[in-house]
């Protein structure tokens, strides 16, 4: 039986989730270490709420891709000990770091967000973004 409700609630989850835009970008730290690592990475990741809601991103969790190790999964509160609040058209910028063991690796994953009016959660997808050293690409 079609339940409109249902249908309205998921159509509401698949509107602010569409709305909260995330952009990660790689840069290869070329003069750090980390034992037991070959490479480290940082990544600066943007948020933008395009919603009308207010909402506060709770949990991260990240799918890495290393060459050598496989796939490991990093989940956790929040992101760099913060759980921050997003008024409509606000954003927000971080910086954070990886390491993966071979030339090549991967990111990608998705935050949960809270809507602090309606106390729903939503999944946002974080874009897939490649991890390379430069002097893979020359």
């Amino acid at each position: 039986m079609f339940n409109l409700q249902h249908y309205i609630e998921l159509e509401n989850i698949n509107d602010i989730s569409s709305k909260i835009l995330i952009t990660a970008k790689p840069k290869h730290q070329k003069n750090q270490s980390v034992q037991g690592a070959n490479y480290v990475f940082s990544y600066h990741i943007v948020i933008i709420n395009n919603s009308d809601a207010v909402v506060q991103l709770t949990r991260r969790h990240w799918y890495i891709s290393d060459g050598v190790f496989g796939e490991h999964e990093v989940e956790g509160e929040g992101v760099i000990g913060q759980m921050p609040t997003f008024k409509p058209g606000e954003k927000f910028e971080y910086e954070s770091w990886c390491t993966v063991s071979s030339e090549y690796g991967s990111m990608s994953g998705y935050f949960t967000f809270q809507n602090l009016h309606t106390k729903e959660l939503y999944y946002v997808d974080v874009p897939s973004f490649v991890l390379l050293p430069e002097f893979v690409l020359n």
